[in-house]
């Protein structure tokens, strides 16, 4: 019996982490759209459907240890991975399952709470329609009243000019039996000389390039699992809202925080049009066609209940801001995926200044800031959107109120895989209660500074991290050339680091990383 009901598992899925899965950010974005909250001042319970290699679900636990986490995943090799991980941080809650949807949403997995989140990423689209349904009854069985799930997929009408190139690398794959990396790999160059010869698919659809440059440099792990399952459905928003709507799931908003400001990406026509739609379900689908959305982020909450302004007002004043890039660093030339947004200097900078030692609640920054030309509104889209470009943070906890034991193991332990690889590419703050990327070199450093804790040298700290560097074979760029001698190596690796250390590290001590 195949127990992959059509899911690619020969190999794993790649090791990424997704921050719109973290509760503070979820709980935030359920504010800014003006719904009521999940409670974090309290101990609550968390479930991943399909963990792949688990990070995600492993760093949440770590950065939140408040909460009480679940996951779970059919594919045995994804499961032992993320327990191994747990484990080498000491993780004391969180859950890792081997499980199907199936098994999950009967009931066979005793002992399972009632659930104050339930998230998955991506799986939704490409499962089996039965598969698509054991998901919709676990949610029905499992959500608490008042529970929040975020749910990501492939969606219409984007993904609706690559439908044939996905079609054809499955029938491809179908005639050359092989393990599935293999697969993509010669389906991949069958389609790259099919577009050579000028095939008119590829001719007339020239929006194609992005999806063909992705198949010759793409990771191959992250092509089979995007494009080498056999239900593989992009889905109409319309139609993900109805099935959530039979368990009593009412959609909230995006997790994706820019659409909450609809200003920034539709004119006033545009505007005007949708608005005029009274049904959202229907409002939502045509403002995709707007944009052709290929990809979507939703939160749905059973029993959403929205706020009054005053409580809006309120509870997005207890939100704190940080920075998660260097002062000196911040670009207001911001890429959303709204689309690119040029943040205001005069506006943007007197916030950034403010947070860049601590962070600070919106409420304290509107009090302290004011100006005579500063809204309360204005103040939480420069928030948001320097949120949304990865350059800051907002978070819910006293600074003072944060465990960061279980996240710094963690961390540890992240920056100990470096000596392996490069799989595990992030960090996590428990500050924020979420992770943020980290780069190869920025783990090995970090490691170098756990392991030289007193330490101001920085040679020290390079000689540490050339050695990982060195015994894979790895070396630095410069101008875009691989570096040979080690000395050539050590040099701009010294370079590297004392930029780091002078601006980098103070914000991990800031997030409570180190």
């Amino acid at each position: 019996m195949d127990w992959t009901a059509g899911y690619n598992s020969e190999v794993e899925y790649t090791a990424g982490f997704y921050r719109e899965q973290s509760p503070v950010y979820l709980n935030f974005a359920c504010v800014l759209q003006g719904y009521e909250p999940v409670p974090l001042d309290r101990p609550y319970t968390y479930f991943e459907l399909g963990f792949g290699r688990g990070l995600t679900a492993n760093l949440l636990a770590a950065a939140n240890p408040q909460g009480t986490f679940y996951a779970a995943d059919f594919n045995p090799a994804h499961v032992a991975g993320a327990q191994q991980l747990a484990k080498s941080a000491q993780l004391e809650n969180v859950t890792l399952l081997e499980n199907s949807f199936e098994e999950l949403a009967e009931g066979r997995v005793t002992d399972l709470p009632q659930f104050d989140f339930i998230t998955l990423h991506g799986i939704y689209t490409w499962v089996t329609a039965e598969n698509r349904q054991h998901i919709v009854n676990f949610i029905g069985r499992y959500l608490k009243p008042g529970g929040l799930v975020y749910l990501s997929y492939n969606a219409m009408p984007g993904w609706a000019m690559s439908l044939p190139l996905q079609r054809l690398l499955v029938e491809h794959a179908e005639l050359h039996p092989n393990r599935s990396d293999k697969q993509i790999n010669e389906a991949a160059k069958f389609v790259e000389k099919l577009a050579d010869m000028q095939a008119g698919y590829f001719t007339v659809n020239t929006g194609l390039k992005p999806r063909l440059d992705m198949l010759k440099s793409g990771s191959r792990n992250y092509l089979v699992h995007e494009y080498m399952h056999k239900h593989w459905q992009p889905l109409y928003f319309a139609d993900v809202a109805r099935d959530m709507a039979d368990v009593k799931l009412d959609f909230v908003g995006s997790a994706e925080l820019p659409f909450a400001f609809q200003n920034l990406y539709l004119n006033a026509e545009r505007q005007e049009l949708l608005n005029s739609i009274t049904d959202r379900t229907v409002r939502e689908t045509v403002q995709d066609y707007f944009l052709n959305t290929g990809f979507r982020k939703d939160i749905f909450v059973r029993g959403a209940r929205s706020l009054s302004p005053v409580r809006q007002t309120e509870l997005l004043a207890t939100y704190s801001l940080a920075l998660t890039a260097p002062h000196a660093q911040i670009n207001l030339n911001m890429k959303l995926p709204i689309g690119e947004v040029n943040g205001k200097k005069d506006v943007y900078t007197p916030v950034i200044d403010a947070v860049a030692v601590a962070g600070k609640t919106l409420g304290d920054l509107h009090n302290n800031l004011k100006d005579g030309n500063r809204s309360y509104a204005g103040l939480v889209e420069v928030a948001t959107l320097l949120s949304a470009s990865h350059q800051a943070g907002l978070y819910a906890l006293p600074a003072g109120a944060v465990d960061s034991a279980a996240a710094k193991r963690m961390n540890r332990v992240l920056a100990e895989h470096t000596r392996y690889g490069d799989d595990y590419q992030a960090l996590c703050s428990p500050l924020l209660g979420n992770g943020i990327a980290a780069t190869f070199v920025e783990r090995i450093l970090y490691l170098a500074l756990t392991r030289h804790p007193n330490t101001t040298d920085v040679d020290v700290l390079v000689q540490e991290g050339w050695s990982i560097m060195k015994s894979q074979n790895r070396r630095m760029i410069k101008n875009g050339v691989a570096l040979d001698s080690d000395a050539e190596n050590i040099s701009e690796l010294t370079q590297l680091f004392c930029n780091l250390m002078e601006h980098k590290v103070p914000v991990w001590r800031q997030l409570q990383m180190l």
